[in-house]
């Protein structure tokens, strides 16, 4: 291993981290992470059993009093010293996070990484400022006003596309709150989500107030769903575990907080911009090889544009280079699995039959071999109720359809179970604006596609769940708001006692 990590080294006790401590797995059985960019095992564990989960909960719900105890500068303290450890190890976590996903080095070094940084430094001061009503007479003879309370134990679990973000997004707004957490993330990329709870305890935050079990979903995830002490879940990943996971939350009567799948429209209208557009389409469907569930995977093109548009992205699909994630030059990774990637093949494969591929549609040989690499993929003219069009595929695909009316560019892109996030590309402030208004998503980008900033909520409309991450919103998710209301005439027989008993 180079860059000053040796993983094996670091997780030589086990991956699971439970009350401050590394320990190994209960279950008996072993999963290996491994680098999709060779195939190679960078890392073998025992994954998490009930048992293990149970002592996580046991070690969270002991945490849990003098965490939400601790006045908000203190745990706002805390989180600061929590960014400022991150900053020190950013070469260190970018280096594991692009080991164990395959992510090009440079993404890792300027998105994951920095983002993830700048979340905890945002909470760390989102600590301090836990929003209520002002304290108000409201009837005249009381005085209301609203307390914001810590719920308790959060089990979460967060997916493989983003390990150490969505580990972030799902502790830090939990913990700033006063919550303690069981964070389970993906069995195929665990290392930096241990690394987060590893620099946590050495930036100060109390033993057991942040967990990790790393498990199967079948055995430790629902577990962790369905645990009695666990009062709130918050999931991330496709919408059709999320039904799952809302069965078992629901059962139990948890809070629940979804982010679901997504399948991002990208609406060029005629006025745009086509070298922007074209720009950023390929950037906004190639970000993370594609596993991004915002990614814009569906570009809907006014008709004077579409032809010019479909040469402009096929000809800078072909410019990017894909290679060896910790070479500076590499622009696009392997897909996390060689099970993944054949599933996106399979959709390209299945579309030949109904739409043509533009440029693309093939893994590429030679030293790419060994690695779950697939070429960025335009696909054109197929329709709109087609699988490629309508189902979430997760890799490197851009479908690319021409719309006439901007009542129909508006109506195509609403036509989806999904509704996540979305972009429209305009010169025209009234034309932009009506997209954002009437485009079904948790966020919709204007000129623009992909960025995210702490300050702003991040959640989706429809099949892509519901609650927010990131932002001040994110503590709707991870609160009791509790009206308080006292009394304010000292008089023993009130007047609206005489509903119960008695005259005026």
């Amino acid at each position: 291993m180079g860059n000053g990590i040796q993983v094996r080294d670091r997780f030589a006790d086990g991956a699971q981290y439970i009350g401050g401590k590394l320990r190994s797995g209960t279950s008996g059985r072993h999963h290996d992470v491994v680098n999709p960019a060779t195939g190679e095992t960078v890392y073998s564990y025992e994954l998490a059993g009930t048992a293990d989960v149970d002592a996580a909960v046991a070690a969270a719900r002991e945490a849990f009093p003098g965490w939400s105890g601790a006045t908000p500068a203190e745990r706002s303290e805390a989180m600061h010293r929590f960014a400022a450890v991150l900053a020190e190890q950013a070469d260190d976590f970018a280096y594991v996070e692009s080991l164990q996903c395959g992510k090009p080095i440079k993404l890792s070094t300027e998105f994951d990484v920095p983002g993830t940084v700048d979340n905890t430094s945002f909470f760390a001061g989102a600590a301090r400022h836990l929003e209520g009503k002002s304290a108000a007479e409201y009837d005249g003879d009381h005085t209301s006003y609203v307390r914001r309370e810590a719920i308790g134990v959060v089990g979460s679990i967060a997916p493989w596309n983003y390990p150490l973000q969505m580990a972030a997004w799902k502790i830090l707004p939990a913990v700033a709150a006063g919550n303690t957490i069981v964070l389970k993330p993906a069995e195929i990329t665990p290392l930096t989500s241990l690394m987060f709870a590893q620099a946590a305890t050495e930036a100060g935050i109390p033993d057991g107030v942040i967990n990790i079990v790393t498990g199967a979903g079948k055995d430790a995830g629902e577990h962790l769903v369905g645990h009695p002490d666990v009062v709130m879940t918050s999931f991330t990943g496709s919408t059709a575990v999320g039904k799952r996971v809302a069965e078992i939350a629901t059962s139990t009567v948890k809070r629940l907080h979804l982010e679901l799948g997504g399948k991002a429209p990208f609406v060029v209208f005629d006025d745009a911009d086509l070298e922007a557009a074209v720009n950023g389409a390929v950037a906004g469907a190639l970000i993370n090889t594609g596993q991004d569930c915002t990614a814009a995977t569906r570009a809907y093109v006014q008709r004077p544009l579409y032809d010019a548009f479909v040469q402009g992205v096929a000809a800078l699909m072909e410019t990017v280079r894909l290679g060896d994630p910790f070479d500076p030059a590499t622009d696009l990774g392997p897909l996390i699995s060689h099970a993944q990637r054949d599933r996106v093949a399979g959709f390209v494969e299945r579309a030949r039959a109904y739409a043509t591929v533009v440029t693309g549609g093939e893994a590429p040989g030679g030293e790419l071999a060994a690695g779950a690499y697939y070429r960025p993929t335009l696909v054109a003219g197929a329709a709109q109720d087609s699988e490629i069009v309508q189902s979430e595929i997760f890799g490197p695909v851009l479908v690319v359809l021409p719309f006439d009316t901007d009542d129909e560019g508006i109506r195509l892109a609403n036509d989806t179970p999904y509704g996540l996030a979305a972009s429209a590309w305009s010169r025209d402030l009234y034309r932009a604006n009506r997209a954002t208004r009437e485009i079904k998503a948790g966020c919709v980008w204007v000129n623009d596609h992909i960025p995210i900033i702490s300050e702003m909520p991040h959640g989706g409309y429809k099949a892509s769940g519901f609650g927010k991450d990131m932002s001040s919103y994110s503590f709707e998710e991870y609160t009791q708001v509790k009206h308080v209301m006292y009394d304010n005439t000292a008089v023993a027989r009130k007047d609206w006692h005489r509903t119960i008993f008695g005259d005026r």
